[in-house]
């Protein structure tokens, strides 16, 4: 068995190397294949049987007929590459070919527009320069027409003009001589109507002051009352102490239009007494107030001096 064992090596060997040949050639297809040519050396034992070298021999000329079909495949595929590459350039000529024949006759076309447009405009042209003559000699009559109308109007007006500046001037002073007179008599009564609206102004002054003082002192009445409604109140809630006898606060109070107290402040005086009437008015939350507007006006704003009553 051991006598077997190097030359199956040596068929395995070979057999290895011819299929890295093989991809070497497919994938670099080198012009001419090199043919690795492998000396074994023989065996030491002389009794090596001839099967293994015949065999070895039989696997090259395998290798050899393949590489030369792998050739031979590789060289039609070039062939059929180039045949489409010549077959691709055929079309792209042609196609190129197409396209500057059309790019040719859309220019030919172009050309042809541009030389009836530029016929067009010519003509348009021409037809406008020669309707301007006419529009230019219709204006030339038409001025002339409204030149000579003009002069008669002219002359017509300044007949007109000159009657009428007479009759103007012969109303004028007949106007004049009336607006005279009116202003003179229309003085005289406004003199007289304003010496009138004098002395009424002067006699409804009189009257306005005397209503005036009146509606004052009623207000104030009014005011001085309710003042002392809104002390009575405080008064109510005043919490008292003995230590309040003979001083006072002076406060700051501002009331809604229903008598809700919206705030209030001390103005000054003895501590303790301050902070019993503010309490005091929160604690009334609302004061007497009047429904005259003239006298809420007066109490909505006020200021007055909270002395303790035992």
């Amino acid at each position: 068995m051991q006598q077997f064992k190097i030359p199956l090596l040596i068929s395995a060997g070979l057999h290895v190397l011819m299929i890295a040949i093989l991809v070497g050639v497919t994938y670099f297809r080198p012009s001419t294949p090199e043919v690795m040519t492998v000396t074994l050396n023989a065996p030491s034992n002389e009794d090596t049987p001839q099967k293994a070298v015949d065999a070895v021999a039989v696997d090259q000329k395998q290798v050899q007929k393949r590489i030369d079909e792998l050739r031979k495949q590789e060289e039609e595929k070039k062939r059929a590459e180039q045949q489409r590459i010549r077959e691709l350039e055929k079309r792209a000529e042609q196609a190129k070919r197409k396209r500057q024949e059309e790019a040719n006759r859309i220019k030919k076309l172009e050309q042809e527009r541009k030389a009836k447009e530029q016929e067009r405009k010519k003509a348009e042209a021409e037809a406008k320069r020669a309707r301007e003559i006419e529009r230019k000699e219709r204006d030339k009559a038409k001025k002339a027409q409204l030149e000579k109308e003009k002069a008669e109007k002219a002359a017509k007006a300044a007949a007109e003009k000159r009657r009428k500046e007479e009759e103007a001037a012969r109303k004028a002073e007949e106007e004049r001589k009336r607006k005279e007179a009116e202003a003179k008599r229309k003085a005289e009564e406004a003199r007289q109507k304003a010496l009138a609206e004098q002395l009424m102004q002067e006699q409804l002054a009189a009257e306005q002051a005397v209503r005036a003082k009146a509606r004052r002192q009623q207000v104030l009445s009014e005011v001085d009352k309710y003042r002392a409604l809104i002390g009575q109140r405080i008064q109510q809630n005043l919490l008292l102490d003995e230590s309040f006898r003979g001083k006072e606060c002076r406060l700051n109070i501002k009331l809604a239009f229903n008598g809700l107290v919206t705030s209030v402040n001390s103005l000054g005086g003895d501590r303790q007494v301050c902070e019993a009437a503010v309490r005091a008015v929160r604690r009334a939350d609302t004061l007497p107030v009047s429904k005259d507007r003239d006298v809420f006006e007066e109490l909505k704003n006020i200021n007055l001096t909270v002395k303790p009553e035992f």
